[in-house]
């Protein structure tokens, strides 16, 4: 089987009226997809097609979460995941599409509608991708900090680095308290602490 076997509608077959046909996407769906920005996924897609004459229309909803990477310090973000597609569908000659309808040739009974569930939910996911304020990892904040520093004369980078650090620099300090510590950080730490620490 496929990859992707399991999303292929029999349309010639498919009587008229309504039907309904439920899936759920998890990380290997985006993997197969091969997908640089979604690294997990707990997604339920219900696709409705009614059937009326030669015209079948599809209706997605797609709900739940995927996980990204956050751009300001690197750690997973989940993102909540509600949204809908809707396109007609019918059989023609050649192929041919436009926003609302898709043409498919009479020779292919069967359309695959995971490209179409994989485009409804990542037109659904912002261009940037950034924690609330207040939820970025605070190491990151000393390790900009001491990029610029290094940096310091070196203008080409500094009006997003000072945005990045002053945005982190007025995160909520209970951010910390309030959830465990991500273990690839405590060594970072140490070496900022180590690295502020007076030379004796």
């Amino acid at each position: 089987m496929g990859k992707f076997s399991a999303f292929r509608l029999q349309l010639k077959t498919m009587p008229e009226g309504t039907q309904e046909f439920e899936y759920h996407l998890d990380k290997q769906f985006f993997v197969n997809m091969e997908s640089a920005d979604i690294h997990d996924a707990d997604l339920d897609v219900r696709l409705t097609v009614t059937h009326k004459h030669d015209i079948y229309n599809l209706a997605f909803h797609v709900t739940g979460t995927v996980t990204l990477i956050c751009d300001r310090c690197l750690d997973d973000l989940v993102h909540p995941i509600d949204t809908t597609y809707e396109i007609a569908v019918k059989f023609g000659e050649d192929y041919a599409e436009t926003d609302e309808l898709l043409v498919i040739p009479e020779n292919d009974p069967t359309l695959n509608v995971s490209y179409m569930i994989y485009d409804t939910a990542s037109l659904a996911i912002p261009i940037k991708h950034v924690h609330p304020m207040g939820k970025c990892n605070r190491a990151m904040s000393a390790l900009l900090r001491k990029h610029r520093a290094v940096k310091e004369g070196d203008d080409e980078d500094s009006e997003l680095t000072d945005r990045l650090i002053e945005e982190m620099d007025t995160m909520d300090d209970t951010a910390d308290t309030e959830t465990p510590t991500d273990p690839r950080w405590d060594g970072l730490r140490a070496l900022a602490t180590d690295n502020d620490s007076p030379k004796e």
